[in-house]
């Protein structure tokens, strides 16, 4: 089947779980977290679980394992740079059985665009968990806009039909 054909078959409203990664963030100073459930929402899509946990590798994977098992997305958003602190990639690499390399490829790209060589230090991934579409984003909110906005939004639901196919 052509992505045309698979997309007019995808679903047109999905069920999405967004945590933020960080150590200082809260509910009412996160930007990023807040665009991303607007975005999503603002698109037809269903924030399922909201969530801000710590910078801990061990944390970010109880909290994967905590969602609600109606959501079909998580998207996480943060730790995603090379400081020490920075582990989201680390637990979010352990948890997936495949990877969608090209995210984080064109992703970087369309940051280059943005803000020239600095693009390469970003560690955005997403991939397959069990059956969950797994996508995990710089924190800032520009990185948040862009990736949504170009990568994720138009695709959410073809890439999430090919998983239920």
């Amino acid at each position: 089947m052509s992505v045309h054909g698979h997309r007019t078959q995808a679903p047109r409203s999905v069920r999405c779980a967004v945590v933020t990664v960080s150590d200082t963030r809260t509910a009412a100073t996160d930007t990023s977290g807040a665009r991303i459930r607007a975005l999503l929402e603002e698109a037809g899509h269903e924030v399922a679980s909201y969530a801000i946990v710590p910078d801990e590798p061990d944390l970010i994977r109880r909290e994967f394992g905590a969602l609600p098992t109606e959501a079909q997305v998580v998207i996480l958003n943060g730790g995603t740079g090379l400081s020490p602190r920075d582990t989201t990639f680390e637990a979010v690499q352990s948890l997936l059985e495949k990877t969608i390399d090209g995210f984080g490829e064109l992703f970087r790209m369309l940051s280059w665009e943005q803000i020239g060589s600095a693009a390469m230090l970003s560690r955005a991934t997403a991939g397959i968990a069990g059956a969950r579409v797994v996508f995990s984003l710089p924190g800032s909110t520009a990185a948040v806009e862009l990736a949504m906005t170009r990568l994720i939004l138009p695709e959410l639901g073809h890439v999430v039909g090919l998983l239920e196919s």
